[in-house]
C-alpha cells in the first residue's frame, strides 16, 4: 500500500527568507523617486505696493485689518492703534475703505480684551468725526447688531463698555438710532434685570405677573445702584438725544386743553416705534418697565435711609438715581402721540400705580439734599466699588422736586375738569400746588429747563382746578412774568403760557373770570410801546398775544390798546415804524378792532402813510381799513357807532393824497431850501423836488378810489376841490410829488357835468406847466398824469397855453418851450384841444418864430413847425406854414 503525500496549507502571509548577498525585494508600497522637479517664482506676487500709504511700522491698511482678526489682544490692539495713525496721516483712505473699517472695528465691540475694546471704540469715534450720516448709513444697521450683542453680553465688561459706543452714537448718529428705538428698549431692559424663572406662588403674591426681576451680577467693578443709575442715565440721553436730532428747530410750546397734554414733549421719536403704536402695546411694555423702576428706587431708599434719620433728605446718589427714574416715567407717558390714546394712558396710569407712586415718590414730598463730609481715602481696591460711575451727574433737590411734581400731575384724570378735585386726590395734591406755587412766587429767577416744566405743570393743574386755586397759581406765574431781564426764551415761554391759556376762556369759566390773566392783557400794548424795537422776535409774540385778545373783542385789552395807540403808531419812533414787515401788517390789522379812532391817530397814520416807513402795500391796506371804520363805507362794522367820523375821515383821505402835512408845508414855504426850483414864465410855482423814494412811495399809494366811494362823482369832485382851493391855493412852493398826485386825482374824479372853479383851474394850470417845464426829467406816470388832466379838465389847457408868453422868456428858454409844445402836439388824445385852440397856439408860434429869424433855423424850431403843420392838416382850415407867417 502507498502512502499518499499531504499537500502544504497555503499561508495568508508568508515569510520571505532573505539571502545573504541576494537584493532586497521591493515593497508593494514603495514610492517611486525617479522624477524631477522645478520652482515656480511668483516675484510680482511677493513685491510689496509702494504707492499705498502705511504706518511708521510699514504696514499698509489691508495689513492692518488683517491682523484685526489675529488671536492675539495685542496685535489687535496694535492694528486699531496703526488705523488711526493711517487715517490721520492719509484720510483719503477713510473714504475707499469706509465699509470695511466699519465692519471690522464693529466686530471687536465683543473681543474679550478690554484693551481692544478701547481702543475700538476710540477709532470708532474718530471714523464718527470724519464721516457724516449719510455715508455711515448703509453699514449702520451692522453697527446697530453689534452694539446690540455687546449691550446683551454675557461679560460685565463687554456690557459697560458698550454703553460708551451707544455715546459715541449719540453724539454724531442720533438720527440713524431713531430709526431702530425698539432694538435699544430691549437691550436696555436685560441690561438691569432678566426674565422671571418665579413660580405662580411668587407671580401671585405680586400681583402684577412681573415677568422681569432685576438682576444683581456681584462681578461688576461697580455697586448694583450705580450700574443701574449708568443705565438709566444712557436711556434717557439716548430719547433725548434723538428728539433733538429729529427736531432741530423745536416750536414754541402750545397746549391742548382737550387732552390736558403735556404742551413741552416731544412725541415723534416713539411714534415711529414699530408694535408700539396702540395703547394695549404700551401698556405691556409699562407693566414690564414701571415694577422694575419701582424696584430699583425702593432697593436705593432703604439702604439710603441707613444714613440718615430724614426721609426727605437724599444723598447725591440716591437724588440722581430717583431722578433718573422720574425721568424715564416722563418718558413713558409720550409712546401714544394721540390725543384719545394720551387720555387712556394716564387714565391707565392713574388705575395700576397712583398708590405705589404715592407711597414711594410722594411720602416724603419735598426732598432735599443730605450733607455728607467728606472724607479723603486712599482708593484701593476694596473700596472701588463705592466709586461713582458717573462723575458731574449732580442734581439739585429743586429739579427733583419739579420733576415730581410733573410726573404726579399727571395722574389727575380728565372728569375733573368742571369741579374741584375729588377728595382722595386732594392729600398729595395740596403739596404738589403749594411747592409750585411757592416756587413761582419766590421771586427768584428759575432755568429755562425748570420754568419749562413748572408750567407744565401749573397749566395740567389750572385745567382741572378751579376758581381760588388758579388764581394763586396764575397770581404766581405772573410774578415770574413781571421779573426783569429776563432773556427771550425765558419771556417767550411765559408769554405763550398766558396767551395759549386765554384761548380756552372759551371752554372754562373760571379762566374767562381770571383777574390776574385780564391785568396781563391789560398790561400788553404798553409793554408793546416800550419794547419797540430792541427785540423784534418777542415784540412779534406780543402782536400775536394782543391780536387773538383784540379779535375776541377782550374789553381790558381794546382799552389799554386804544390808550397807547398814539405811540405805538408815532411816525418817527412808533413800533409800526420800526418793526418787520410781518409785525408791520399786525399793527395795521389791529386797527380794525379799535372802539374809536381819535383825530390825534388818525393824523399819526397819514403821516405813517406818507413817510415811506412802509410799503405802499400795506399803506393800502390801512386805507381800506379806516374806510371799513368809517359811517361813509356803507356798513358799521360790531357796533351802531362808527370809530371815524366823516370830517376826519375825509381831512385824513385829503393829507394823503397831499403827502405833506400842513406843518411841513408851512416849513416849506419859509424854509428857503437851496433844492427848491426858483419861479420863471416856463414855471409859475416854485417846485420843491421830492426825493425819488418818497415820491415813488407817494405815487404808489392809492387814495382815488377810497374817494370815489365817498358818494357821487360831483360830490366827491366838490369835496376834492373846496380842499385844494381851502388849503393848496396859496402855496408858492409846492412839492413835485403833490403836484402830480393832485393831477392825477382831478382827472380821475372830475364828472362831465362839473365844471371845476376858476381858482382850481388857475392853480392846476400852474401845477401842470410847472411840471412840464421839467419835460427832460420827467418820470412816465408824471407826464400820463399832465397828459390826464390836460385832457379831461375843461379850459385846463387853454389856460395852460395863456401863461405861455414868449416875451417873457429868455433865450436859453425858448427851445424848452418849443420842445413841450412839440411833445403836447404829438400826443393823439390832446388832439382835439389843440385844434380847439388853435389860434392861441398859432400865436405862441408865430412868436417863437419872430425871435428865431436869423440865416440858420434851430433845430429844435424846425421840428416844432413838422409837429405844427401834422397837427393841422387834419382842420378843415389845412392850414399851412404860409398862415403862421
Amino acid at each position: 500500500m502507498t502512502k499518499s503525500k499531504k499537500k502544504k496549507r497555503q499561508d495568508d502571509f508568508q515569510k520571505v527568507k532573505l539571502k545573504v548577498g541576494k537584493t532586497k525585494p521591493k515593497a508593494d508600497n514603495a514610492t517611486n523617486i525617479n522624477f524631477r522637479t522645478k520652482g515656480i517664482h511668483l516675484t510680482e506676487q511677493l513685491k510689496k505696493d509702494g504707492s499705498a500709504p502705511t504706518t511708521h511700522r510699514k504696514l499698509n491698511i489691508k495689513d492692518l485689518l488683517s491682523q484685526l482678526h489675529h488671536y492675539s489682544g495685542t496685535v489687535k490692539q496694535g492694528a486699531l492703534v496703526g488705523l488711526r495713525e493711517l487715517l490721520t496721516l492719509h484720510p483719503s483712505e477713510l473714504d475707499q475703505h469706509l465699509s470695511s473699517l466699519l465692519s471690522e472695528v464693529a466686530a471687536v465691540f465683543t473681543d474679550k480684551d478690554p484693551n481692544v475694546r478701547m481702543s475700538a471704540t476710540r477709532l470708532l469715534r474718530f471714523i464718527a468725526q470724519s464721516v457724516p450720516a449719510e455715508r455711515t448709513c448703509p453699514f449702520f444697521p451692522l453697527l446697530s447688531a453689534h452694539l446690540s450683542c455687546a449691550m446683551t453680553h454675557i461679560e460685565t465688561g463687554i456690557q459697560e463698555d458698550a454703553l460708551k459706543v451707544l455715546d459715541v452714537l449719540l453724539d454724531h448718529y442720533p438720527a440713524l438710532l431713531a430709526a431702530r428705538p425698539a432694538l435699544l428698549l430691549t437691550n436696555f431692559l436685560e441690561l438691569i434685570s432678566h426674565k422671571s424663572t418665579g413660580g405662580g406662588a411668587r407671580k401671585g403674591q405680586e400681583g402684577k405677573g412681573r415677568s422681569w426681576a432685576l438682576s444683581v451680577n456681584p462681578n461688576r467693578n461697580v455697586t448694583g445702584q450705580q450700574w443701574r443709575l449708568t443705565v438709566l442715565l444712557r436711556y434717557v440721553h439716548t430719547y433725548t438725544c434723538v428728539e433733538l436730532a429729529e427736531d432741530t428747530h423745536p416750536p414754541l410750546p402750545t397746549y391742548s386743553a382737550d387732552s390736558l397734554s403735556c404742551p413741552f414733549l416731544n412725541v415723534s421719536l416713539f411714534s415711529t416705534v414699530e408694535g408700539l403704536s396702540s395703547v394695549e402695546a404700551v401698556r405691556g411694555f409699562a407693566s414690564t418697565l414701571v415694577p422694575l423702576l419701582l424696584d430699583v428706587w425702593v432697593e436705593a431708599s432703604v439702604s439710603d435711609r441707613s444714613k440718615t434719620d430724614s426721609a426727605h433728605l437724599l444723598t447725591p446718589d440716591a437724588m440722581a438715581l430717583m431722578y433718573q427714574v422720574l425721568s424715564v416715567l416722563q418718558l413713558l407717558r409720550k409712546l401714544t402721540p394721540q390725543r384719545e390714546h394720551q387720555d387712556a394712558l394716564d387714565a391707565w396710569f392713574r388705575s395700576e400705580y397712583l398708590g405705589e407712586f404715592k407711597q414711594q415718590f410722594m411720602k416724603n414730598f419735598p426732598y432735599g439734599n443730605l450733607d455728607t463730609p467728606k472724607q479723603r481715602k486712599r482708593k484701593d481696591a476694596k473700596s472701588s466699588k463705592q466709586t461713582p460711575t458717573v462723575p458731574g451727574q449732580v442734581v439739585e433737590p429743586l429739579a427733583l422736586n419739579i420733576l415730581l411734581c410733573q410726573v404726579m400731575v399727571s395722574m389727575v384724570i380728565l372728569n375733573q375738569r368742571e369741579g374741584p378735585a375729588q377728595e382722595p386726590d386732594a392729600d398729595w395734591l395740596m403739596p404738589l400746588r403749594g411747592f409750585v406755587q411757592e416756587t413761582l412766587s419766590s421771586g427768584a429767577k428759575l432755568s429755562h429747563r425748570h420754568l419749562h416744566t413748572l408750567l407744565e405743570t401749573v397749566w395740567r393743574m389750572v385745567i382741572t382746578q378751579r376758581s381760588r386755586v388758579t388764581e394763586d397759581l396764575l397770581q404766581a406765574v405772573y410774578v415770574q412774568y413781571q421779573q426783569m431781564n429776563l432773556n427771550l426764551q425765558t419771556r417767550t415761554l411765559l408769554l405763550s403760557f398766558f396767551s395759549r391759556l386765554y384761548l380756552q376762556e372759551h371752554n372754562h369759566i373760571h379762566i374767562a373770570r381770571s383777574k390776574v390773566l385780564s391785568r396781563w392783557l391789560a398790561a400788553l400794548p404798553i409793554q408793546l410801546s416800550q419794547l419797540g424795537h430792541r427785540n423784534p422776535a418777542l415784540s412779534g409774540w406780543l402782536l400775536l398775544s394782543i391780536q387773538a385778545a383784540a379779535s375776541r373783542g377782550n374789553k381790558d385789552l381794546l382799552k389799554s390798546l386804544h390808550t397807547h395807540a398814539c405811540r405805538l403808531y408815532d411816525p418817527q419812533e412808533g413800533s409800526v415804524v420800526l418793526l418787520p414787515a410781518e409785525s408791520q401788517q399786525r399793527l395795521v390789522q389791529l386797527l380794525y378792532f379799535l372802539p374809536v379812532i381819535p383825530q390825534g391817530l388818525l393824523a399819526n397814520l397819514s403821516r405813517c402813510c406818507t413817510a415811506g416807513r412802509f410799503s405802499a402795500s400795506l399803506a393800502a391796506s390801512l386805507i381800506r381799513i379806516i374806510h371799513l371804520r368809517s359811517s361813509l363805507s356803507g356798513w358799521s362794522v360790531g357796533s351802531p357807532d362808527t370809530a371815524v367820523c366823516d370830517v376826519d375821515y375825509i381831512s385824513f383821505l385829503f393829507s394823503i393824497l397831499t403827502g405833506f402835512s400842513s406843518d411841513e408845508l408851512s416849513t416849506l414855504q419859509e424854509a428857503g431850501d437851496e433844492s427848491v426850483l426858483p419861479p420863471s414864465p416856463l414855471s409859475p410855482l416854485s417846485l420843491y423836488p421830492t426825493p425819488l423814494e418818497q415820491f415813488t412811495h407817494h405815487w404808489d399809494v392809492e387814495v382815488c378810489h377810497c374817494l370815489e366811494t365817498l358818494g357821487s362823482r360831483s360830490q366827491c369832485f366838490d369835496v376834492l376841490q373846496n380842499g385844494i382851493c381851502k388849503n393848496l391855493t396859496g402855496l408858492a412852493v409846492v412839492p413835485d410829488s403833490m403836484a402830480a398826485g393832485l393831477l392825477r386825482a382831478v382827472a380821475r374824479l372830475l364828472d362831465q357835468s362839473v365844471l371845476p372853479s376858476e381858482a382850481l383851474l388857475r392853480f392846476l394850470s400852474h401845477c401842470c406847466l410847472s411840471l412840464l417845464s421839467l419835460v427832460l426829467t420827467l418820470q412816465e406816470a408824471v407826464w400820463g398824469a399832465c397828459v390826464a388832466a390836460l385832457g379831461s379838465v375843461p379850459r385846463l389847457l387853454r389856460m395852460v397855453l395863456q401863461l405861455l408868453r414868449v416875451g417873457d422868456l429868455c433865450e436859453e428858454e425858448l427851445p424848452q418851450l418849443a420842445q413841450i409844445l412839440s411833445l403836447l402836439l404829438q400826443h393823439t388824445t390832446l388832439r382835439n384841444h389843440m385844434l380847439a385852440n388853435a389860434s392861441l397856439l398859432q400865436h405862441i408860434i408865430q412868436d417863437l418864430t419872430r425871435y428865431c429869424q436869423g440865416e440858420a433855423r434851430e433845430q429844435w424850431l424846425t421840428d416844432l413847425l413838422y409837429c405844427y403843420s401834422v397837427t393841422m392838416a387834419t382842420h378843415r382850415g389845412n392850414l399851412g406854414l404860409r398862415d403862421i407867417y
